[in-house]
């Protein structure tokens, strides 16, 4: 994606480790509760939920009164003063379009604290929203993953900044039982727009004047590339574009889309897949669907082979009308879909069982797909292109693993030939016949 390095802080994620308790889980009455002391913890109680205290923290509470009912208080009222102004970093939110919340400390919703100042995403220009949809996007993204890993497995969580503006956070998961690597950014970034990248927009009709152009993007973009055959890869990117030229005018636009990647074709799928973006469309616009499903195809296909990425979906850039919230409106849309669209396929093929030829065959399908990232793929030429271009999470769309073998071609009435059949003949899924 659009990034460049300057200052980087890692982790994994971790669950949160349980409270020993054992010595405060002893019988007790509560009528042995000084009547002052009483009083002082009831002010506590009152203060931690009208702060949002967490369910932890008022577990905690609750041994604590426990504790001061067996006549121990003494012992621990640091503690309780402790786990008061922890309550209070856990419960300070940030409120954004009625549905956003951003705590300051630990228990936040999103992978790692944003890129923007918190005090400047309470503003509700289109740059403030922008940033916090992708972060909530790859946060429920992330969690909706780690949720179908047999093992426990969590993404790393890389949070970077970029000398010349901005910055992002790159959440890779490799080597899980389900995801062989999955990998979930989002970028934020700001300058100078560089040379290679104003040739790029002007050559799709973009009139940008001379000089220096003062450049904002934004955007989230994954590929989840998983280890059993039988399930899909899903590639998605939503975007946010803002261009300032030297008479102050400003230029806005989105792009983005979802895409599938099966190695073996499964209809109802397929139909499932493109059912759920169109829907995400039909809210906003019922002409959206059949637009950007012909552009998918179009802008997906790989020309040297012949043949589509995979079996298509939404793709649509240089969005800016019929105006900048409803066109966000939409982004939003498609955005949200993306989890109704893939989990269940996930969910449904995850522990199916396949072979060697189905390994080897997932592995040269993974090389067509490493072959449009690195000569077609837009995102990547902007990334490329960008000062202080991060190369790590820019080819964070590459699987660990892949294959390529001269003149491969499958045996006729295979499982195999099916797939690459519709790889050269796209198809209107959503026309096709249901299966009764």
């Amino acid at each position: 994606m659009l990034s460049g390095l300057h200052k980087v802080s890692l982790h994994t994620r971790r669950s949160t480790s349980s409270v020993n308790a054992c010595a405060l889980s002893r019988p007790h009455s509560f009528t042995q509760v000084p009547a002052k002391n009483t009083i002082v913890l009831t002010i506590l109680l009152f203060s931690l939920i009208n702060k949002g205290c967490s369910s932890f923290g008022l577990e905690m509470f609750s041994r604590v009164f426990r504790t001061v009912a067996d006549g121990r208080g003494r012992r621990i009222w640091s503690v309780v003063g402790i786990g008061v102004a922890a309550g209070g970093t856990i419960a300070t939110y940030l409120h954004q379009r009625g549905e956003v919340q951003m705590a300051a400390g630990y228990g936040r919703r999103f992978m790692a604290e944003p890129i923007t100042p918190k005090e400047v995403l309470a503003s509700k220009d289109m740059k403030a929203q922008m940033e916090l949809l992708i972060m909530k996007i790859q946060a429920d993204f992330c969690n909706a993953l780690e949720g179908e890993e047999n093992f426990g497995k969590k993404f790393t969580v890389d949070r970077w900044e970029r000398s010349e503006g901005g910055g992002g956070i790159t959440c890779v998961l490799q080597d899980g039982d389900v995801f062989e690597k999955a990998g979930v950014n989002i970028s934020v970034v700001h300058g100078n727009l560089p040379k290679g990248a104003i040739q790029q927009m002007r050559s799709r009709g973009k009139q940008l004047a001379d000089g220096e152009l003062p450049f904002f993007a934004a955007g989230v973009s994954a590929v989840i590339h998983p280890r059993n055959p039988m399930v899909p890869t899903i590639h998605f990117n939503y975007r946010y574009f803002e261009v300032t030229d030297s008479q102050g005018t400003k230029q806005w636009w989105f792009g983005g889309g979802t895409d599938l990647t099966p190695y073996y074709l499964n209809e109802e799928d397929a139909i499932h897949f493109h059912r759920t973006l169109k829907e995400a469309c039909d809210e906003h616009d019922s002409s959206y669907y059949p637009k950007f499903k012909a552009w998918c195809d179009k802008y997906f296909f790989i020309p040297h082979r012949n043949e589509c990425r995979g079996v298509g979906g939404i793709f649509f850039d240089d969005l800016d009308e019929p105006d900048q919230e409803s066109a966000f409106n939409f982004v939003s849309s498609c955005a949200h879909s993306v989890i109704p669209s893939y989990l269940p396929l996930v969910k449904k093929h995850k522990n199916e069982a396949y072979g060697d030829r189905e390994r080897q065959w997932q592995l040269l399908r993974r090389g067509r797909y490493v072959e449009f990232n690195l000569i077609y793929d837009r995102g990547t030429k902007f990334g490329l292109y960008t000062p202080g271009a991060r190369y790590e999470s820019i080819l964070m769309s590459l699987p660990l693993t892949a294959k390529w073998e001269y003149m491969n071609l499958p045996p006729a009435d295979s499982k195999e030939s099916e797939i690459t059949h519709v790889l050269k003949n796209p198809k209107e899924w959503l026309q096709m016949p249901q299966k009764q």
